[in-house]
């Protein structure tokens, strides 16, 4: 978590005053429903909430270093904290943290600021989804040639390629809800979390206030498939980044050149070359996906713990929490700017669709033999030899186009006129079904 790829409210989220004034709100909540049910004095609880609150309100970087200087000590986190407010609260912190266990707090509290760093994931997708759609809709009907091994194959549209990465992040929002509703639990049950000292019902109240639900067993630790399944999840995500970056790397090479990140005024691509004009935030993108990616492979290993517990699990999640949600976080944003501002060549994509001499209309003509009479195979054979000679000689001036090396061919002119050829290379019939796709497509939102 570096501040060049940080955005400050996904930061804040993991900034130790947070995670303590969060450690508080769970010590206040247990407190208060041990009041109610008359396990500690209810003045206790009020003054824990109180005096406390008070002393976590003024937090900043110089308490921090209180609480630091005390765990130096200490050596457990926790209980410098506990120290650290209970000079604040007085006898009355005698009653905190009764019957409950540090794992109780680090894990209600991460389950917190994960569901926290989630409902900012989800509405960075939004951005991206919203992005990608206007550009679809902008060029449903922009012609552009589809690839498949890198290679020309047959016709699309620009707007049918973005709302296949727009069906990609709609899964992916999906996921990402998916995975708030799975991390987002509480466990206050104590050690080995059999509740051999804290009544269930202060779970109960902890959990609804922080909009948590109770974790069925949590055996001390709540169990890390949940933690596994939300950073896999962030991975998926991630992945359907590189691709769209990937793909926008690609059409802005120069013997491409169909898209290109916007060039600022003022921007400068080359130390060395006035004339670059890289595709830095798509590279940029691709290399932020790694580090992602990245981490769930740590936090599928966080699944097997030892019996009841062990910490494990534990340094991985300070570094893999933190880093994922704020990495992630930017590169959403800056994937749905790039987006927004992609400039776009229809021009330069129509050339490209042309310059192979007609051959992307190959399958049409396959079909339109076959419909005349030539069997599969002989259809196959006498449109990859007229389809070779063009392609070989692209550039050529002794060769011909597609078309005219199909019309000089006996078995092709044997089955079809010329007019039923121009029928069947029509590029009308790539596209006859582009809305009902977008209309398919953008139903889901």
């Amino acid at each position: 978590m570096i501040p060049r790829y940080s955005r400050p409210e996904m930061v804040a989220i993991w900034s130790p005053e947070s995670r303590y004034r969060i450690w508080f709100e769970i010590e206040a909540l247990a407190a208060e429903a041990m009041a109610q049910l008359g396990t500690i004095p209810a003045e206790a609880a009020r003054a824990i909430r109180e005096r406390g609150a008070r002393r976590v309100g003024e937090i900043g970087p110089a308490e921090v270093e209180q609480i630091d200087a005390i765990e130096r000590e200490t050596r457990h986190d926790v209980i410098a904290f506990l120290t650290w407010l209970g000079e604040a609260i007085g006898p009355e912190a005698r009653f905190m943290h009764q019957g409950l266990t540090s794992s109780d707090v680090l894990d209600t509290c991460l389950a917190v600021q994960l569901t926290r760093a989630a409902d900012l994931l989800i509405a960075d997708v939004d951005a991206v989804l919203a992005a990608l759609r206007r550009r679809a809709e902008e060029h449903a009907h922009t012609p552009t040639i589809g690839r498949s091994h890198g290679i020309h194959a047959e016709p699309t549209t620009f707007g049918l390629k973005l709302a296949g990465h727009w069906a990609e992040f709609h899964r992916a929002r999906r996921r990402l809800v998916t995975a708030r509703e799975e991390v987002a639990t509480c466990a206050i049950s104590g050690a080995v979390g059999t509740f051999a000292a804290v009544d269930p019902r202060v779970e109960a109240h902890v959990a609804r206030h922080l909009g948590l639900a109770a974790e069925p067993v949590s055996t001390q630790v709540i169990p890390r498939d949940r933690h596994a399944a939300f950073f896999c999840a962030l991975a998926v995500v991630a992945s359907g980044i590189e691709r769209l970056a990937i793909e926008i790397r690609h059409l802005q090479r120069s013997e491409v050149r169909e898209a290109e990140e916007y060039f600022h005024p003022g921007q400068k691509g080359s130390s060395a070359m006035p004339h670059k004009r890289n595709p830095v935030l798509s590279e940029n993108l691709t290399g932020l996906a790694r580090i992602v990616r990245g981490y769930a492979v740590p936090a599928l290993e966080n699944v097997a713990l030892w019996h009841e517990r062990d910490i494990s699990h534990s340094s991985v999640e300070r570094v893999i929490g933190p880093d994922a949600t704020v990495t992630l976080d930017f590169a959403l944003m800056r994937t749905a700017g790039m987006m927004e501002k992609l400039t776009i060549y229809p021009k330069r994509m129509l050339q490209n669709l042309e310059s192979l001499g007609g051959v992307v209309h190959s399958q049409k003509v396959l079909l339109a033999l076959t419909q005349a009479g030539l069997s599969r195979e002989e259809a196959y054979r006498a449109v990859q030899r007229a389809a070779m000679a063009t392609w070989t000689k692209l550039g050529d001036p002794a060769g011909r186009s597609f078309r005219e090396e199909l019309l000089a061919d006996p078995e092709v002119a044997g089955r079809m006129d010329v007019a039923s050829l121009d029928a069947a290379m029509n590029p009308a019939k790539d596209f006859a079904h582009v809305e009902a796709t977008l209309a398919r497509v953008f139903g889901q939102a």
